[in-house]
């Protein structure tokens, strides 16, 4: 059954299939969280243009952000690897964290102690109703991976992570590694 393979804390890879979709074609999502009532999850390899330092100048950093997903994108969000310096964060699986004080976040990032490794930025995030992701799995939407990398996928670079991914699942997707991002332009 595909909910039982669903679990937060797993990555869903976006089938080759998807392609003209802006926030989904090649993503690779963080899922943060799922149950009965819905699913929230962050897309963990597309960068924006944007620095945390763009966003809030009060913090001397030029860490990356990322596009989370479609939903609530004038939100910040974040997720980390250190819950021992942030407080109220929430465990999502393997020694990553999602959110937390903010302030304090703030804080140990200007005073060098939360290191772009232990740390990443989003703008929005990707949410799905009750059963809706379910319903996109039998439609062969996304594809369910382990995370690997556990609490280091933080510091993951994002330039090939589809295709690394893809080209884990070897088989059939291997073809799709080295396919242009809109065949079409081809």
């Amino acid at each position: 059954m595909i909910s039982e393979k669903l679990k937060k804390g797993y990555l869903l890879i976006a089938e080759p299939s998807i392609i003209g979709d802006l926030s989904f074609n090649r993503s690779v999502i963080l899922l943060a969280d799922h149950n009965q009532d819905g699913s929230v999850g962050f897309i963990m390899n597309k960068p924006l243009k944007y620095t945390i330092n763009d966003l809030i100048p009060e913090i001397n950093a030029n860490f990356k952000i990322f596009n989370g997903g479609p939903v609530e994108q004038d939100n910040l969000y974040f997720i980390h690897n250190i819950p021992d310096l942030i407080p109220n964060s929430i465990e999502i699986s393997n020694g990553i964290y999602w959110g937390g004080d903010f302030d304090s976040t703030k804080d140990l990032i200007n005073t060098g102690q939360i290191k772009k490794e232990n740390i990443r930025f989003f703008l929005g995030y990707t949410g799905w109703e009750e059963e809706q992701l379910e319903k996109e799995m039998k439609a062969n939407s996304w594809i369910i991976a382990k995370n690997n990398y556990e609490n280091k996928i933080i510091g993951k670079s994002t330039i090939h992570f589809w295709k690394e991914q893809i080209m884990e699942l070897g088989g059939e997707y291997l073809i799709w590694s080295n396919a242009p991002e809109n065949p079409y332009l081809n």
